[in-house]
């Protein structure tokens, strides 16, 4: 890993210097399609972005891009006061919010298949955010990739994004100077301040710098649960004719103190607790702090000519002490102690080059890529007893004493072993053809990919097993700009994640092909759609048939022969419409289906947790007799989600409104604005969401009514 950096950076400065010898001799700035540095511009009212990244392809205006993707804007965040990335996606009409399996990671479904935030991507980079949560502080823009993307973006090395993807661009030094701090109170009393400074420098404001510091404790709107949470970021760029680059750096420290668990149920669904009910014991939490930061930089060799460099690493810990309950219909709980501690260490890396060549009447803009991802994760847990349990009710609750951790337990708390190691290695090429003056657009792209996975023992460190594959990956995009606000597109693309190991029984029932390591799981996916851009809002209507193949025993021997398959339509539409009214929303319709399964048990069954309808609308309005003043809301709906593959339960489905107003004054030249809001305003219960991670089914319940204000000040 360490000598295909060494190699990389070394081209890159040669690269460089190239590049730098030939600046002064071109005076007219180069214009490159696909950067992978440079962000295009939004739509009125700055709430979504004109464009967002595709992979490897770099940054594309979405009515160029033969995918589906969104992007949401700092300025939209800042509006709604979101906490986390969690607080942009509510917005999308196509992803919804879950929890991940034993922990309070923020878990996307996009297109009925789950991704980690372990998988999202950090101005293109696998892992380097902080695990199970990042602050909206740290944002510059959300990109919602809606798809299958293991050719534009390689194989995530946590194994999920089979049905999207979620980037993080993180903030940059605008056009105009930025000093803003801001105070905010959350729910009971959760309290925050926030400071952010912006500015460019140099002859042409070639340099910019980005800094943003957060403070956010107190206790939130459930009761008896509280947050703290401290972040630090850095951001820096620069923007010279044919050099570009940023370079950013980030400290999360991110605590929950008694969260509310997730609720495993016993048969049927119990009946929501009250909304600010907290059925988690009071010694529970979560604790988490990462330093992160990447490099990406280009160089244009010349008018035709890109290159790229990115890097970037994350080392992390965290500590969790948990006590997740299962539930009867009637409420009562069983639950035990689990702890475990966690430390990360990571290393990813792509670089590539792109160059544009025309062939008669045919332009190519070629693109060669190479990534590499390397985890080193050690990990140590202890449990309770789990057979005599702690007792509890969902409506009464009961704090129990501590129990003693030391029932089972696999390494020291205090001083985990190395028991994951992962790298993923994969080269990509891919040629975009241009026909008609650029109308028609078609690309054709291969990804080799390369998946390696070693798991050692808690307690000694050996190995236990290892895991070693490739496969490639190919994709084919086309779109075509039937107007100058039409475009028509259609894609066939596939996702990859790592084949399963061969265990010695199943149900009992031992397995003939023990240990075998299956070739990683291909899915495919084919999709055609219409976008729009009509100067002031924009959108996307695309239908589809996405398949994710899964593990199941065939007669004794364990293969991949299981099947998802997941077909639907998805509308979405943002902008400004009309003057002063900024609205996003549209809905997704899915037909869910485990197509083939465990000896054709529940075959033709809606899979978990997967909704069949789900919409949004989100909306603010400048009230343009009283200047300042802004009003918005937001509406969300998700139907019922089944709780089993028998699809014999379900959650209820649910509605929830969310309202807002700021005003916005100027006192001796410094601009004040005043921010409040109200979520799920009708105190609605519900749960929210069912599973977030393949096979479970655990329940989350939905915020309650929650009050948010905030102060800022614009100096």
């Amino acid at each position: 890993m360490k000598q295909w950096l060494v190699s990389s950076a070394s081209v890159l400065a040669a690269l460089s210097a190239s590049a730098f010898a030939q600046e002064t001799a071109d005076e007219d700035m180069i214009i490159v399609t696909g950067s992978q540095v440079v962000l295009g511009g939004t739509y009125d009212g700055d709430q979504v972005s004109r464009g967002a990244r595709a992979g490897l392809l770099g940054n594309l205006d979405y009515m160029e891009q033969p995918f589906s993707s969104i992007g949401y804007t700092e300025d939209l965040l800042r509006q709604q006061q979101a906490i986390s990335v969690g607080d942009a996606v509510r917005n999308d009409p196509t992803v919804r919010l879950a929890k991940g399996f034993g922990n309070f990671q923020e878990v996307f479904i996009i297109r009925g298949f789950p991704v980690y935030s372990d998988d999202m991507t950090y101005n293109g980079v696998y892992g380097i955010l902080p695990r199970q949560f990042v602050a909206a502080e740290l944002i510059e823009r959300v990109e919602v990739f809606r798809g299958a993307n293991a050719f534009l973006n390689g194989a995530a090395p946590g194994g999920s994004a089979s049905g999207g993807l979620v980037n993080i661009v993180p903030k940059r030094a605008g056009e105009e100077p930025v000093t803003r701090l801001t105070a905010g109170l959350v729910g009971q009393g959760h309290l925050s301040l926030a400071a952010d400074a912006g500015r460019r420098f140099g002859t042409d404001d070639e340099f910019g710098i980005r800094i943003n510091a957060v403070k956010r404790d107190g206790e939130t709107a459930i009761e008896g649960q509280e947050r703290d949470l401290t972040v630090l970021s850095l951001g820096t760029d620069y923007r010279g004719e044919r050099v570009r680059f940023t370079f950013d750096m980030g400290y999360q420290d991110h605590r929950i103190d008694r969260p509310r668990p997730q609720v495993t149920p016993l048969g049927d669904v119990p009946e929501v607790p009250g909304t600010d009910a907290n059925y988690g014991q009071p010694w529970t939490y979560t604790d988490e702090q990462q330093l992160f930061g990447a490099f990406r930089g280009e160089v244009d060799l010349t008018t035709a000519v890109t290159a790229w460099l990115a890097v970037g690493g994350r080392t992390g810990e965290e500590q969790n002490v948990l006590a997740n309950p299962n539930a009867t219909a009637e409420g009562l709980t069983t639950a035990y102690r689990f702890d475990n501690t966690r430390e990360d260490n990571v290393v990813s890396a792509d670089t590539g080059i792109s160059w544009t060549v025309a062939t008669g009447s045919i332009d190519h803009r070629f693109v060669a890529s190479a990534s590499v991802i390397d985890l080193e994760s050690k990990n140590a847990y202890a449990l309770s007893d789990f057979i005599n349990t702690i007792p509890g009710n969902l409506y009464e609750i009961n704090s129990a004493a501590i129990p003693a951790n030391d029932f089972f337990t696999g390494g020291e708390l205090d001083n985990p072993l190395t028991t994951e190691e992962t790298t993923n290695t994969s080269y990509a090429l891919a040629d975009t053809l241009s026909f008609i003056d650029g109308r028609l657009q078609a690309t054709l792209g291969l990804r080799f990919q390369d998946i390696e996975t070693t798991s050692f023992d808690y307690n000694t460190g050996a190995e236990l097993s290892s895991y070693s594959a490739d496969a490639v990956t190919p994709t084919v995009g086309v779109v075509y700009r039937a107007t100058d606000g039409i475009s028509v597109f259609g894609n066939y693309a596939e996702n990859l994640r790592p084949g399963a190991i061969a265990p010695a029984t199943s149900g009992g029932t031992p397995i003939s092909n023990a240990g075998e390591i299956l070739d990683p799981f291909r899915g495919e996916q084919l999709e055609a759609g219409v976008k729009f851009d009509q100067g002031s809002y924009g959108g996307t209507v695309s239908v589809f048939t996405l398949n994710q193949p899964q593990s199941i025993v065939d007669d004794g021997v364990f293969t991949d022969g299981g099947e998802v398959r997941v077909s639907g339509l998805e509308a979405v539409a943002y902008g400004e419409p009309v003057t002063d009214l900024q609205l996003i929303g549209g809905f997704t319709w899915l037909d869910a289906e485990l197509e083939t399964t465990d000896g054709g048990l529940n075959e033709g069954n809606r899979p978990i947790g997967v909704p069949e309808f789900q919409a949004n609308l989100s909306a603010q309005y400048a009230v343009a007799s009283v200047p300042g003043l802004s009003l918005d809301s937001r509406i969300m709906y998700t139907g019922e989600q089944y709780t089993n593959t028998a699809n014999s339960v379900a959650i209820d489905s649910w509605t929830r409104l969310d309202i807002g107003a700021a005003y916005s004054w100027t006192v001796s030249e410094n601009e004040l604005t005043l921010r409040a809001r109200a979520e799920n305003v009708l105190n609605k219960n519900y749960w929210s969401s069912t599973g977030g991670f393949p096979g479970a089914n655990y329940l989350v319940q939905g915020d309650p009514r929650t009050y948010l204000i905030s102060l800022s000040v614009g100096l």
